[in-house]
């Protein structure tokens, strides 16, 4: 049996950077996805976390539902989609955000996540929300 070495040959990604990047993630399609986030809240976080960020998604998910611009619903369904997956894993406890993001919000964003801030800091002093 002869081999050829070409037949064996993979191809490679030399001088790319293609090979160091993650795969692109495979994006739910919104109910799919407000479900999975719910369940993953009700299985990884405390109650009170659970209680706080199920409002948070379904307020959210209620506020784009009738959004037409597909940038922002890729955008929006690929932050919620990485979101699960950090919750998932665990590794989402005490990560910060990254500055990136934050320049890129908008000043009703900025107020938005202004508020959850002080209502976690709220509960966490076990004050009233």
């Amino acid at each position: 049996m002869r081999i050829f070495l070409r037949l064996l040959a993979n191809p490679t990604a030399a001088g790319s950077t293609a090979g160091l990047k993650p795969a692109p993630l495979a994006l739910l399609p919104p109910i799919p996805l407000y479900r999975r986030l719910l369940r993953t809240h009700r299985n990884y976080l405390p109650k009170e976390m659970r209680l706080l960020g199920d409002e948070y998604v379904k307020s959210e998910f209620r506020a784009h539902r009738d959004v037409e611009n597909p940038v922002h619903i890729i955008g929006f369904l690929t932050e919620w989609q990485m979101y699960a997956q950090k919750i998932e894993g665990d590794s989402w406890m005490g990560e910060k955000l990254d500055g990136g993001k934050i320049e890129k919000m908008s000043d009703q964003q900025l107020g938005q996540l202004y508020e959850l801030m002080q209502a976690i800091q709220n509960k966490e002093r076990g004050g009233d929300g």
